[in-house]
């Protein structure tokens, strides 16, 4: 999703900044015929289009991706990566029928494009400009003895139990998580004394960058990856806030371009360099453009899913949990059909109608995915936040309009307090938000059971967390008229899944 969409994707609210000095359902098909010599593609490189990237999907036997390489070259395009233990290959072309050809070629399972737009996207985003906090007002945030300056303002963590759970541990510093977003401030006092220099990478290519500080946003880029970083590791160090799990260490895998795009072959990149530097949870608050929803009916969209749904699921054999956004439409995900506004949205949108079990967002609705719903000041559904039976699977604070759920004080406002690139503090929404939360919640888990395996620490988030009834009704804005219906018990339901998680459980057990 990009500009208005992305900033639905990524968080609801523009942040206000505290400035302390004066932002699935596709499983890899069945192999095709065996490899052979890869077809001449004469034909197929006599147009000229503007330059796509694309991804292909093979078998994983050495014949074969040494066969489809080839044909790659064969029908126009340049190999960008080669993702052998997968068998996703991410290639650029300006033949406008190179998936088209690539389909044809013996091993090859599925190949799409994974962008409209022409390299790099001719875009732009407005992230919004923050309003700094005068000093005054940061002075006047009081905090009690052991407290961050501003953790009194942080009503998430009690409501999570996460202030009871650092009485406890704050985390083991040889647990890694993963902000695979729109990169990572690691210069920022909240996050510097816990930043992971080995486990960053910037992955927008496909291929990732390693050069220094590749992985951090740029002044005109969004303050998204930072803000969540600091949510789910901001140090407990007397300054800023305080992060669920402030002892652990924290990766920054840039995966937006500066358009505020989220593509295919960057997410791939992600979760393969999250599975080879032993990253113990990713978090992933965004949906993978240009589609809301792809569908398997649409070869495009169907290579697109199945590259990333091999990519997590290799990540999770290698000990990665990782845990999604539920989104920010309001959509109930279990619904018989779903109207998708905004795909594809680098290229022209349209109203379609689609089947949510047919039809799936990437990475939330992926297979082992941990797929997050937000809750607001009061624990309710937040009234943004996607839901339903079956998808969802657990919920943490994310923030709603102090309107419709205020906090108590000395919490003055309805949204989540993290930091901002340039050493700055400020209030966003979004299940972007409450998936933080989680993410910080299992790193607590993964410190208190070290050898346990992904499968394990999943089991171990669900069962901790607190059974949380539906809201029936839910009438968020208070006008008379029902804004969701939730299905379900209060152990397992549409609207929180297994429950609101709590930290002070997770790290008792």
């Amino acid at each position: 999703m990009a500009q208005l969409t992305s900033q639905r994707r990524l968080a609801l609210a523009v942040p206000v900044v505290l400035s302390l000095t004066a932002s699935l359902g596709f499983l890899p098909g069945a192999a095709s015929a065996a490899a052979g010599t890869a077809p001449a593609a004469s034909a197929a490189q006599a147009a000229e289009g503007p330059e796509l990237s694309y991804v292909v999907n093979t078998r994983t036997d050495r014949h074969t991706l040494s066969a489809v390489q080839r044909a790659v070259s064969a029908a126009g395009g340049t190999i960008v990566v080669t993702y052998d233990k997968i068998g996703v290959i991410v290639a650029h072309s300006t033949n406008p029928g190179f998936a088209t050809a690539l389909r044809a070629v013996p091993g090859v399972q599925s190949a799409g494009a994974t962008r409209h737009a022409p390299l790099p996207a001719q875009s732009t985003t407005d992230v919004g400009t923050p309003k700094a906090l005068t000093a005054d007002e940061v002075a006047h945030a009081k905090a009690a003895d052991g407290q961050d300056p501003l953790e009194p303002l942080q009503w998430d963590l009690p409501a999570i139990k996460a202030d009871k759970a650092h009485e406890r541990t704050l985390g083991s510093r040889r647990v890694t998580v993963a902000v695979i977003d729109t990169g990572v401030d690691d210069t920022h006092p909240d996050i510097a004394p816990n930043f992971n220099r080995d486990a960053s990478a910037n992955c927008v290519s496909g291929k990732p960058d390693t050069t220094e500080g590749s992985w951090r946003p740029t002044a005109e880029e969004s303050p998204h990856g930072t803000h969540v970083a600091g949510e789910i590791a901001g140090a407990k160090n007397g300054v800023g806030i305080t992060g669920v799990a402030p002892g652990v260490r924290v990766a920054g895998i840039k995966v937006a371009t500066t358009a505020g795009y989220i593509y295919t072959e960057a997410v791939v990149c992600g979760f393969m360099w999250a599975a080879g530097h032993h990253v113990d949870v990713t978090n992933n608050s965004y949906y993978t453009d240009p589609w809301y929803f792809n569908c398997a009916s649409d070869p495009d969209q169907k290579a697109l899913a199945e590259a990333i749904t091999r990519a997590s699921q290799y990540a999770e054999r290698k000990g990665t949990v990782n845990v999604a956004a539920g989104g920010n439409d309001g959509y109930d995900l279990d619904a018989a059909s779903i109207t998708d506004p905004v795909s594809p949205n680098d290229g022209t949108p349209s109203d379609r109608v689609i089947d949510p079990h047919q039809c799936f967002a990437i990475p939330t609705q992926l297979p082992g995915v941990v797929t997050v719903a937000s809750t607001g000041a009061k624990g309710l559904k937040s009234s943004f936040s996607n839901y339903g039976l079956g998808v969802i699977d657990v919920a943490a604070p994310g923030g709603d309009s102090t309107a419709y759920q205020a906090p108590a004080p000395p919490a003055t406002s309805g949204k989540i307090l993290g930091p901002l690139p340039g050493g700055k503090w400020g209030y966003m929404s979004g299940t972007s938000m409450a998936t933080p939360h989680v993410v910080g919640v299992a790193a607590l888990i993964k410190s208190t059971h070290p050898d346990a395996s992904a499968a394990m620490v999943k089991a171990l988030l669900y069962a901790e967390a607190d059974g949380t009834a539906c809201t029936d009704p839910y009438d968020i804005d208070a006008d008379g008229t029902i804004d969701a219906v939730c299905k379900g018990s209060k152990n397992h339901n549409g609207f929180y899944g297994w429950g609101t998680v709590n930290a002070l459980k997770a790290v008792s057990w």
